[in-house]
């Protein structure tokens, strides 16, 4: 019989951690779930239960350094060693740097960057003792390239992707087994966008094209199985980063000009207010997806190609010896 591992997953009570949730308890996983809304706790510890598993609802607010500890604590209580560790919580806001208030700037910036400092620190704090196991960030391409009305989001994002190479590079230096990997995503069809914080009529939706939470569940699930330092989801995300690499003033030009009003949409739908200082799950589950299925992706190829790179490798190699011989016969 195989051994049931543990993963503690923050921000599992909706969008891509609820995904997260779902696959890794489908594929043996007992999962702990770090959120503040009881209603998507209570749905997330049901889809592990439903999948076999043991489900484990932990009211955590990550900001709180405290309480993300003694979140571990319980986990490791009712579980057993955590294995994995997977940060996800994060607030937003969408609109104009010069509008967000501060109060509600450095909220977003305590849930999104110092979570997962927290969620880090905590994981670590078991994980060396141990000498072994997975921490991973979920990340953005917006933590490689800021866009116009996410100031606080992309500031957090960076300030993420800059902190966990440090904490790579000192786990290397120490002849650590503990495996700290990024994932980084693109527009997703989450409940986000009916609960994020904004200044404008319109309703917010991901910046085109958009991906299901179900991609970016698997890669973090191959993450957790096959740890490597960094992965691209989306083929959105690689011309994001790799064009700011290239020419940053064009992208500051196209943003400026496309990215205000591609972030807004006409459509109609949910709005449950903003969960920036309070949860929006509390009442009524509001699950991984958010209202742009009939627009959202659920096949990725880059991140498929990612996944069977030794594969790809392998064939490209097979056929370039192929064309050698048949060149030399």
């Amino acid at each position: 019989m195989t051994e049931r591992r543990t993963a503690v997953v923050t921000g599992g009570s909706a969008g891509v951690g609820r995904a997260v949730v779902r696959e890794l308890a489908g594929h043996g996983w007992d999962v702990a779930v770090l959120a503040r809304g009881h209603a998507g706790l209570e749905g997330a510890v049901k889809d592990v239960e439903a999948a076999g598993g043991r489900g484990l609802a932990v009211p955590t607010d990550v900001a709180d350094l405290a309480q993300v500890r003694s979140a571990a604590a319980a986990v490791e209580r009712e579980l057993g060693p955590i294995d994995l560790w997977v940060n996800d919580a994060f607030a937003g806001d969408l609109r104009y740097f010069w509008e967000i208030p501060d109060e509600e700037y450095r909220r977003i910036t305590e849930v999104t960057y110092f979570g997962q400092v927290n969620g880090t620190r905590v994981a670590l704090e078991h994980m060396r003792a141990r000498d072994g196991g997975v921490i991973v960030q979920v990340g953005s391409a917006l933590g490689f390239r800021g866009i116009p009305l996410q100031a606080a989001y992309c500031g957090a994002k960076h300030a993420v992707k800059g902190f966990t190479e440090s904490v790579i590079t000192e786990l290397r230096h120490c002849g650590s087994a503990v495996k700290v990997c990024m994932v980084q995503l693109p527009g997703v069809n989450t409940v986000q966008f009916e609960w994020n914080a904004t200044g404008f009529d319109e309703h917010p939706q991901p910046v085109p094209p958009v991906f299901q939470p179900e991609i970016a569940a698997r890669a973090v699930r191959f993450l957790a199985e096959h740890p490597r330092r960094n992965m691209w989801v989306g083929i959105s995300t690689a011309y994001t980063i790799l064009g700011n690499r290239v020419a940053p003033w064009f992208l500051d030009w196209y943003m400026a000009r496309k990215t205000v009003g591609g972030q807004l949409t006409a459509a109609q739908g949910p709005r449950y207010g903003s969960n920036v200082f309070e949860p929006r799950d509390d009442e009524a589950d509001r699950g991984a997806h958010g209202m742009f299925d009939a627009k959202a992706k659920s096949r990725d190829m880059w991140s498929w190609m990612s996944m069977h790179r030794p594969v790809l490798v392998g064939a490209a190699a097979a056929a370039l010896a192929g064309l050698g011989l048949a060149r030399r016969r």
